[in-house]
């Protein structure tokens, strides 16, 4: 792996905020980003990227190859999901192992957006329809993490909270919001898009710092329980990732010759949702523990895939 390369992300403003988080939990600190600041800069984050993402499509032509992209991302968050669910049944539950397995078929929008920096700061293109491949890849891990607990467990789910589980992997916030800004980023012409681009271009970078720093914040405060949980939970958020994100990052060049989307699928087949799929598990599993599959992605996965994950990814797209 180039040194240089894994230096330059480590010493990233955006995660060495990440890490300030993660300090002043250790130290006890009063720091925080306020709830509603948080929510918002979620919001924003996921609109800008969504927006830029539709830019980007719209100036692009339909091909066979961004069918197969889509195509692509859909099947992995079928796929991995279901092997996951066994590897898990090995330890845990039939809720918590449909709920692990979910989130980790599931993607992280917020290390999709980190990715994307990467690339940027990297100087390596990648395409607008990517955008597109991580919204389509929230609903369906959902959907069968939910399918896989309704068969194995004894309690067969009434039909009613299954339609609510479907409903909400569908209309979740985050889903909608990008998929929304994506279509109104496509429609939009260049024009329209430059009056607003000081609002999604400009200020995207800090935001993104400040939402990290909150990010650390959130996984300093878990990631003392959690290691309290044992070691099976902790190689898995570490090793299903690497494996995730190797095997795809080699599997995709039968699908796309850019190595920037190539770097994206691997970092989405590598991510750990922990936003859209604990609030579906909610309804689905309200057995399943949230501080064993919530600080699984978040402070165990989300951080090794920002620091050493995206260097390794990039390296195996580039020689292999």
């Amino acid at each position: 792996m180039d040194l240089h390369l894994l230096i330059d992300n480590l010493t990233n403003p955006a995660l060495l905020f990440f890490f300030l988080g993660i300090i002043a939990v250790q130290l006890r600190s009063d720091l925080e980003i306020p709830p509603t600041s948080s929510k918002f800069i979620s919001l924003y984050l996921l609109f800008a990227i969504g927006f830029k993402g539709g830019l980007e499509l719209s100036h692009s032509e339909l091909n066979l190859e961004i069918l197969w992209s889509l195509l692509f991302g859909v099947v992995l968050s079928i796929v991995v999901p279901i092997y996951s669910y066994f590897i898990l049944r090995r330890k845990f539950s039939v809720e918590n192992s449909g709920a692990i397995a979910a989130a980790y078929g599931s993607v992280s929008a917020v290390t999709f957006v980190t990715a994307i920096t990467f690339l940027e700061i990297e100087r390596i293109d990648f395409g607008g329809h990517m955008v597109a491949v991580m919204a389509l890849m929230e609903a369906p891990s959902i959907i069968v993490g939910v399918l896989l607990m309704s068969f194995f467990k004894k309690e067969k789910p009434k039909n009613g909270d299954f339609k609510k589980v479907i409903h909400h992997a569908l209309t979740n916030g985050s889903v909608l919001l990008i998929l929304g800004s994506l279509a109104i980023g496509f429609l939009a012409n260049d024009q329209q898009a430059e009056g607003i681009k000081p609002f999604t271009t400009d200020i995207f970078k800090g935001f993104l710092a400040v939402f990290l720093l909150d990010m650390g914040i959130t996984s300093g405060r878990k990631l003392n329980d959690f290691l309290k949980k044992g070691w099976f939970a902790l190689i898995f958020a570490l090793v299903i990732p690497i494996i995730n994100g190797i095997l795809v990052a080699w599997a995709s060049a039968y699908i796309t010759a850019s190595e920037g989307n190539r770097f994206l699928f691997a970092i989405l087949a590598a991510s750990a949702s922990y936003i859209a799929v604990p609030a579906a598990m909610r309804l689905a599993a309200p057995k399943a523990n949230p501080s064993l599959y919530l600080p699984m992605a978040l402070a165990i996965t989300f951080p090794f895939n920002i620091t050493l994950g995206m260097p390794l990814y990039l390296y195996i797209v580039q020689n292999f």
